[in-house]
């Protein structure tokens, strides 16, 4: 017997590392629920002849129309490289920057519980209860962590270059509607300090931001009540906001073109199996035991299971609930920290005000109320988050009227005195992928299994970081390391190290 470190696994600032070793002497248990592909005994002949009738099939799919090549009756993707468990711009960002860079080098698929993700184009009910077309669609470069400005500067440079990237040959290019209006935060007396120190930071990094003083307010936003405000920070070039909708659909869309698979259905559970090749050093009697697969459960009520080389859990408000079915949080060692990520309710109220401005960024109260427009027709959309003792269910989507009333609209008639006769024509509900530890996205691998990984946790930041993350864990898988963005303090170490880390001013 003899041990060697393998570099793949090693994670570092961790005293626990993987290694392997040859043990064919000795006998395994396995844990109950293992799965093994090679235990399936399928008769030659008829695995021939089903690869066979999936390559005609595929052949004559990609003559006759080759962004159909990938729908619901093509051969269930049993086994694959890279297994990403959320479907939506996350999910769907990570598939397109891995299925682009390998293109055929990589079997890439990705399950997706919300409705009839595998059809061309996505109807009004697709991802009806995903929080990435439930979302306001904002961007900004206004945060207190180089790591999020970093994020959200790429993020706008790619969706102002959306259409270089996400065309699909002979297809229409991709239109976001991207209004680049502006992100306006306002400060009182107490939170100019930290205003000013935000922005010493951004302006580091070049952020397009600039400070208004109380009056050049006035002069630029007469519209805007800023008597009881000393401080602003305009987002100016690439902050706005964008249509979520299309941009998950351009992201899933390419994906698909590239080669991904779309799965309809749900991560019931994983597959455990003990690898005598790896132990950890600190204990050379303890098995590992890793993860190789996932049951599915499928739209029809049926159970597949897909087996993995790679595993990215990017499953929004679900994350913290997948996590744990891999034995995250309820495991010894590094296991028994759990990903702090569970589905916060928010509300968006869609409103007309007659005389309100035409023109407006989106702003941000120091109540934490924000509101934008929605067309040029004088409707606007607003919102703001509960306190901590008042957080909503989260056992469906209902939205609580009365907020509005209670919460939001003195203070939008208090900013902007023509809100006063806003009046609400519609709302809805959507899920926060919130992180309860320190608010901020959970990106990389964990370092009990050297092929899990997370991106999750945004706290709402998800849908304007999304491409960034995506070039981020492709990164990290294909080149063994950021090579762009470091997001190492962004990793699942931080959570075991007890060392948070805070956005000030978050919203």
């Amino acid at each position: 017997m003899y041990t060697r470190k393998v570099g793949l696994v090693v994670r570092h600032n961790f005293k626990s590392c993987l290694c392997v070793r040859h043990k064919s002497d000795l006998p395994t248990k396995q844990p109950d629920n293992y799965y093994d592909p090679d235990a399936i005994h399928e008769n030659p002949l008829e695995r021939c002849k089903r690869f066979v009738k999936r390559d005609i099939n595929e052949l004559w799919r990609k003559v006759n129309d080759p962004f159909d090549q990938y729908e619901d009756d093509k051969i269930f993707p049993k086994t694959v490289d890279i297994l990403i468990v959320g479907g939506g711009v996350i999910g769907s960002s990570i598939a397109y920057w891995l299925q682009n860079k390998c293109r055929d080098g990589l079997t890439i698929a990705v399950v997706e519980k919300d409705l009839s993700v595998n059809k061309s184009v996505m109807s009004t009910q697709e991802y009806a209860k995903a929080s990435s077309v439930l979302s306001c669609g904002g961007i900004r470069q206004q945060f207190s962590l180089k790591e999020n400005i970093e994020l959200s500067q790429f993020s706008a440079e790619f969706l102002r270059d959306i259409k270089n990237y996400l065309t699909i040959p002979e297809q229409q290019p991709p239109e976001i509607n991207f209004n680049p209006s502006g992100y306006l935060f306002l400060a009182t007396e107490n939170g100019v300090d930290t205003m000013l120190k935000n922005h010493q930071l951004q302006k580091e990094l070049n952020a397009n931001v600039e400070l208004l003083s109380k009056d050049m307010m006035k002069t630029k936003f007469p519209w805007l009540n800023v008597d009881d405000i000393e401080l602003g920070s305009l987002g100016t070039l690439n902050s706005g906001w964008f249509d979520p909708w299309s941009l998950l659909n351009a992201l899933r869309n390419k994906a698909k073109s590239l080669g991904t698979y779309y799965v309809e259905g749900e991560v019931e559970d994983f597959g455990f199996k003990v690898d005598t090749s790896i132990m950890v050093e600190e204990d050379p009697n303890k098995e590992y035991e890793g993860i190789n697969s996932v049951k599915v459960k499928l739209k029809d009520g049926e159970t597949q299971q897909i087996v993995f080389g790679i595993c990215i859990v990017a499953a929004g408000a679900e994350s913290g609930k997948i996590a744990r079915m891999a034995k995250v949080g309820n495991g010894k060692g590094f296991l028994s920290t759990p990903l702090p990520i569970e589905p916060r309710k928010r509300f968006v109220y869609y409103y007309h005000a007659p005389k309100g401005p035409s023109m407006s960024p989106m702003v941000i109260d120091p109540s934490g109320t924000y509101f934008r427009p929605d067309s040029f027709d004088n409707h606007y959309i607003c919102g703001k988050s509960p306190c901590d003792t008042e957080e909503p269910e989260t056992v469906n989507l209902d939205v609580d009227h009365d907020f509005f009333e209670k919460e939001i609209w003195a203070t939008l008639a208090h900013r902007v005195p023509a809100f006063e006769e806003a009046k609400v024509k519609s709302s809805w509900a959507g899920f926060y992928d919130y992180n309860w530890y320190d608010q901020n996205a959970v990106v990389g691998a964990h370092p009990s299994y050297f092929n899990l990984f997370f991106a999750a946790g945004f706290s709402g930041h998800g849908i304007q970081q999304a491409p960034a993350i995506g070039r981020a864990i492709m990164e990290m898988i294909t080149e063994s390391g950021y090579n762009t963005i470091d997001l190492s303090r962004l990793g699942f170490g931080r959570l075991i190290a007890e060392q948070p880390l805070y956005e000030k001013n978050i919203v």
